[in-house]
């Protein structure tokens, strides 16, 4: 988890890299934005979400993922 949390920035820009990858064997098209556009959204949907809460101790940074039951503390 230690690590999740010191790396999650880099899961957007690495989802939009393995979209492109697996739109490149499965989709021939020379429309590169177009394929760019695509993977940028579908990367977007599932990339990791930092929220600031107010709570009665201040403001809490958290990190909300599809894949995660519980939001990560970074405070």
């Amino acid at each position: 988890m230690k690590l999740f949390i010191k790396f999650y920035w880099l899961i957007y820009p690495i989802l939009i890299v393995v979209f492109m990858l697996i739109s490149d064997q499965l989709y021939k098209t020379d429309n590169f934005i177009l394929k760019a556009g695509i993977c940028a959204v579908l990367a977007f949907i599932l990339s990791p979400r930092k929220k600031i809460i107010q709570t009665e101790k201040g403001k809490i940074k958290q990190i909300t993922w599809l894949f995660l039951k519980n939001p990560i503390d970074l405070d």
